[in-house]
């Protein structure tokens, strides 16, 4: 791809950046790239003003970049191809052949391709991703990793539903993301609490300011014989902006200013679902208000029948192939859940603070979190739920999968 300068064409030595990626450079908004990264935003209007031929504005734009951020690599191999460029010197710049398989130059196409790739497509305004039924009524913001386009979005409740405010470039494992086991260096795909905060000073140099650790392996992943740990949101080395598409060893990495944003999203009993997931949807709110409402009455009739110690009802909500956290099957579960009714006067439960999702990762599975309040006779307890709904070939709903913390 060539850049023209007045009359006279210079070609910019982006086969550093590969005609490929630059064939992405289409028409395309930079302050719609990014909501709230301010450094991705002025290296795509120096975009902006390379593919309208303007060198000099683009030099001018990515000069100031580096003067914020000298760390920002990307950004230093554009300004050095530019800066080729305008000499005007035939054959200035670097030559891919010349570096060979360099894995380095490798790493910053591929970013290079990833931040394009998002600025392009922008398909967030005024939608929502389509897995998110309902968020639980104690949770004010989500937190989106789209894992196939190296994307973090934050989401926060507004009164007019959810929004998205925020969006970041991330790094995700080397060999990309469907963790099975430990060692794979893939980053996992499900649903997840952010359990602490790890503060970089305590950490070696590689997570930057710090890491936000994540519940990984949870309930399901263990039912499913995954393996693994210390899956976390963290920095990087302070000597680069940024890590490369897949980079970490399963880890979800963002630039250190932008872990630092994200940290008060988890302070305190802030309730913020992490959801990582591979096939990240957008549509416009209000879509799947039929099926939250289908599921909210069905979790009712579960809670309704429970509480009546109508156990054949009960039982009902769950499938043929239900297994309890622990490995137990509906045949015990069953015998074990009559047993105990027997034994009750009285029964009460409440559900409150339901979050709903559609799970990342496999068809037609709903994962529902939610606080039980617990109150028989001879018993009390509150404890934090999740069951697994699966939808089934005649159209109803029951749960194939279900565990609990008590507080």
């Amino acid at each position: 791809m060539t850049f023209s300068r007045q009359r006279r064409p210079v070609r910019l030595s982006m086969r550093v950046l590969a005609p490929l990626v630059l064939a992405c450079i289409t028409a395309f908004s930079a302050g719609a790239a990014s909501l709230d990264d301010a450094p991705e935003a002025m290296l795509l209007q120096s975009v902006d003003s390379l593919r309208a031929g303007n060198l000099q504005a683009g030099a001018h734009q990515l000069r100031d970049l580096l003067q914020k951020h000298p760390n920002f690599r990307l950004a230093q191999l554009l300004y050095g191809e530019v800066l080729s460029a305008r000499s005007g010197v035939p054959g200035a710049g670097v030559d891919l052949a010349a570096l060979g398989d360099n894995p380095q130059l490798h790493a910053l196409r591929a970013e290079y391709r990833a931040r394009v790739a998002a600025a392009e497509q922008d398909p967030i305004r005024g939608k929502i991703p389509a897995g998110i039924l309902q968020l639980p009524d104690d949770a004010h913001h989500a937190v989106v990793v789209d894992l196939r386009r190296s994307r973090l979005y934050v989401l926060d409740r507004t009164a007019d539903g959810l929004k998205v405010s925020r969006s970041y470039y991330a790094s995700i494992g080397q060999a990309g993301f469907g963790k099975d086991k430990s060692g794979d260096l893939r980053t996992p795909i499900g649903i997840y609490r952010v359990t602490a905060w790890k503060p970089g000073r305590q950490l070696g140099a590689i997570y930057g300011v710090g890491a936000l650790p994540l519940s990984y392996p949870n309930p399901w992943d263990r039912a499913h014989g995954r393996t693994g740990h210390g899956i976390w949101i963290h920095g990087v080395p302070f000597d680069t902006y940024t890590r490369a598409p897949l980079a970490t060893e399963g880890c979800v990495a963002l630039a250190n200013a932008d872990v630092q944003v994200l940290r008060p999203y988890f302070a305190g009993d802030a309730d913020t679902p992490v959801i990582l997931t591979d096939d990240l949807h957008w549509q416009k709110p209000g879509l799947n208000a039929g099926l939250r409402n289908s599921l909210e009455h069905t979790i009712d009739g579960w809670r309704r029948a429970w509480s009546a110690r109508d156990t054949d009802a009960y039982l009902s909500y769950y499938a043929d192939d239900f297994r309890a956290e622990g490995g137990m099957d509906l045949a015990a579960f069953a015998v074990y859940k009559q047993h105990v009714n027997t034994t009750k006067k009285h029964i009460d439960v409440k559900v409150r603070d339901l979050g709903l999702y559609e799970y990342p990762g496999i068809n037609n599975v709903v994962l529902a979190q939610f606080i039980q309040d617990y109150q028989s006779d001879n018993f009390k307890q509150t404890s934090r739920k999740q069951q697994f709904w699966q939808h089934q070939p005649n159209g109803t709903w029951k749960i194939v999968f279900e565990a609990s913390d008590a507080f």
